[in-house]
């Protein structure tokens, strides 16, 4: 699993963070001003600084608290910045500054999986299988990362048995910062989509079956490679991959999942409900919890 630089996911930081400094030392980005912190905001800043060991190459920024549904309870955002690394992740605190914790305030009155299923936007995404199929599955992924590749290996062994049940949507999520080819790989495609939608998904099996030797250096070359494999034309594929179009919808589909929250890829919704990774078995047990949860319905319903 690759993860987007985050707190939520402080050991990945642990790993990239030294390679990315060491190699701009003497590149410190700024933020812009703010108002001066309150004394919450510094302890929070302080604390964290602490905890985690970030020196002063490292921008971390506290956002003013506000209160949240809960009383007692406020909300905060923070902000990091390794060497152009960014990431914003939401924090409690509670109202006399003692205590701080991450994690999922949930109201139980509601639907827990309406706001996911109401925030990712299906509209202009590749899908396969039917789009009135009872399960929809989402997957968030970057075409240079491993367990990507495995979910795709999962999904192409899964779906024949869901023939006509599970329509299965893709968002590109590259993470740049890790994968230096992973962008043009995502428009690649883009450019195949929208040349011929079928056509995608023959381009997602290139890219993830052929991963291991893609490289920055070829990237482009193998995508045209896999596109006429495709049976895409050559002269608008080449048109499209240097027009900002496609990279327009990338930056899109990334700003999406950033709406959910993912910071990490792959990261898949099924009919809503969020799974990390690429576990097999937790898949099929969402999947087949919403198809007996449709049956169950339709009984009652008799």
């Amino acid at each position: 699993m690759k993860t987007a630089p985050s707190l939520s996911l402080i050991l990945a930081f642990s790993a990239i963070a030294p390679a990315v400094c060491a190699q701009q030392a003497n590149s410190r980005p700024s933020l812009p001003a703010a108002a001066a912190p309150s004394p919450t905001q510094k302890n929070i800043e302080a604390y964290l600084r602490n905890l985690y060991a970030f020196g002063p190459d490292v921008l971390l920024a506290v956002g003013a608290p506000k209160e949240t549904p809960v009383e007692g309870l406020l909300e905060t955002t923070i902000d990091l910045n390794i060497s152009g690394n960014k990431q914003t992740v939401k924090f409690y605190v509670s109202n006399d500054g003692r205590f701080l914790f991450r994690g999922e305030l949930s109201d139980m009155t509601k639907d827990p999986l309406a706001e996911n299923r109401a925030q990712i936007q299906l509209n202009d995404a590749p899908s396969l299988g039917d789009p009135k199929a009872v399960v929809t599955l989402v997957e968030y992924s970057d075409f240079e990362c491993p367990v990507c590749r495995n979910l795709h290996d999962v999904l192409r062994g899964m779906l024949p048995n869901y023939a006509g049940k599970l329509r299965v949507v893709f968002k590109d999520f590259p993470i740049e910062q890790l994968h230096p080819w992973a962008r043009t790989a995502a428009i690649a495609g883009r450019c195949a989509y929208q040349q011929d939608p079928k056509a995608f998904w023959k381009m997602y099996d290139f890219i993830y079956d052929n991963q291991e030797i893609i490289s920055a250096a070829n990237a482009w070359t193998k995508m045209l490679d896999y596109a006429g494999q495709s049976g895409l034309d050559a002269e608008p594929f080449r048109a499209c991959m240097a027009s900002p179009e496609a990279g327009t919808a990338v930056n899109a589909s990334r700003a999406n999942g950033q709406q959910l929250d993912v910071s990490s890829t792959p990261t898949v919704f099924v009919n809503g409900r969020r799974i990390v990774g690429a576990d097999a078995h937790l898949l099929e047990q969402y999947i087949n919890y919403e198809l007996a949860q449709q049956k169950s319905g339709k009984a009652q319903q008799k």
